[in-house]
């Protein structure tokens, strides 16, 4: 969330900055009168709270003295107070909890350099790989779900048939790719980032800490029964791993990476995108994440783009980095950049990596703070994550990019060694292995 501190002293610059993000100025006037309100009642209980000590402290030496009468009415009094200090107690703590409420569903601010924009077709694109554009044959303009339906690869509709639709099956050749691919990226990362296996399903409050609650609840998997969640990203319970820590400078930026399957309801995506890989419900992903303080983050940020661009090479897929901007970041982010590689047989370009600076907007929900090496009190973590990749899309992108005139698969000589030494998903007529 936003430091209320802010708010309280620069709220036309918060309200220009959240104006940048489509944010309507009068919530910003509104959370600025909670936090007034909320200040007023706790200055109120605060007062009376002082009263019914002196009280006490005056019943005390009263008794002591032995003016029993003085101090049963000092007692009365100090009981009546307290009275009014208990109901001034839950004001107050009302009103603190609206506050908390309001800056949970408030967005991030956007870095300075985050261009301005309302949506999509505002963001920019920085640069493509390869500079020289590729060209694709007739054999690579099959779309993924034609070419794993007929090698026995991909099985939506067995899919379906156990989970519902966009539940993806993988089978043979496919799951094993699916598999190479993770085990790559992770040996990839392994030389700066330590290897994490969270738990899949987290409390509401791992949720919150990262901001896909409460606001985006409708899009997460919720099992009631036992008030937890299934995660969106890893990036939900890395975060959280130092949720109310105090880390030691020395020990920043840490970086740490995971492979889980990730859970999304895709609310929104009803007739959109449906077909194939393009939009499911579960897919596995490489997170890589990172706590820094805020003079390491922009070289962490840097880091991560470097590193998922690099497996994209190494991938041999054509693709794009876009800086995003601030009418379509999401709500964590200061500042953003896509990734999106070209998909010749949907002819579409397809966000495989989002890799956000979160400043320290996460770390004040989870309360993740670091100690400075030079003394002084604690300060809060910036965040960092990004993906490394999300392979739904790169899956699809692979094998369309790969189809040979025969319909076999080549795939890239980087993934062999995770694949047996086998370099290619043989044809029709073939069993896929």
């Amino acid at each position: 969330m936003i430091d209320i501190r802010q708010v309280r002293e620069d709220v036309d610059g918060v309200k220009v900055a959240l104006g940048r993000r489509g944010v309507d100025p009068t919530e910003i006037d509104r959370l600025f009168q909670l936090d007034t309100a909320a200040r007023a009642a706790v200055g109120r209980r605060d007062d009376l709270r002082a009263q019914v000590k002196t009280l006490s402290k005056q019943v005390g030496e009263a008794r002591r003295s032995g003016d029993a009468t003085g101090a049963d009415e000092l007692s009365t009094r100090s009981r009546a107070l307290g009275d009014q200090e208990a109901a001034l107690d839950d004001a107050a703590t009302r009103a603190q909890h609206e506050v908390r409420e309001a800056l949970l569903y408030l967005p991030n601010l956007p870095a300075a350099d985050t261009p301005d924009g309302a949506g999509p077709e505002d963001n920019v694109v920085v640069r493509t790989w390869p500079e020289v554009p590729p060209t694709y044959s007739d054999a690579q303009r099959m779309p993924h779900w034609e070419i794993g339906s007929t090698l026995g690869i991909l099985d939506m509709e067995r899919g379906a048939k156990l989970s519902g639709s966009m539940f993806p099956l993988y089978r043979g050749f496919g799951a094993r790719l699916l598999r190479a691919l993770t085990t790559y990226a992770l040996d990839r990362h392994a030389d700066a980032f330590e290897e994490i296996r969270p738990p899949t399903l987290v409390r509401t409050e791992t949720m919150e800490s990262t901001g896909q609650l409460p606001k985006f609840a409708d899009d997460a998997y919720h099992l009631e029964r036992d008030d937890l969640w299934a995660i969106p990203t890893a990036e939900a319970p890395l975060t959280s791993m130092a949720r109310g820590d105090i880390l030691d400078e020395d020990e920043l930026p840490m970086r740490l990476m995971a492979a889980t399957p990730c859970f999304r309801r895709e609310s929104g995506s009803a007739g959109r995108d449906t077909r194939g890989l393009l939009r499911v419900h579960e897919f596995d992903k490489v997170e890589l994440f990172a706590y820094a303080t805020p003079d390491q983050a922009p070289a962490v940020h840097a880091d991560i783009v470097e590193r998922a661009e690099a497996l994209l090479v190494e991938l041999g897929l054509q693709y794009r980095v876009l800086s995003l901007c601030a009418g379509d970041i999401g709500i964590s982010a200061a500042r953003t950049f896509d990734l999106e590689v070209y998909a010749p047989g949907v002819d579409q370009w397809l966000e495989v990596s989002s890799i956000s600076w979160f400043s320290d907007y996460q770390a004040r929900r989870g309360n993740i703070r670091y100690r400075p090496a030079g003394g002084g009190s604690p300060a809060f973590v910036h965040t960092l994550n990004g993906s490394a990749l999300a392979w739904a899309r790169i899956w699809a992108a692979l094998v369309e990019n790969g189809r040979q005139a025969d319909g076999s698969i080549v795939l890239p000589e980087v993934l062999h060694p995770y694949l047996r030494g086998e370099g290619v998903i043989p044809g029709p007529g073939s069993m896929a292995q």
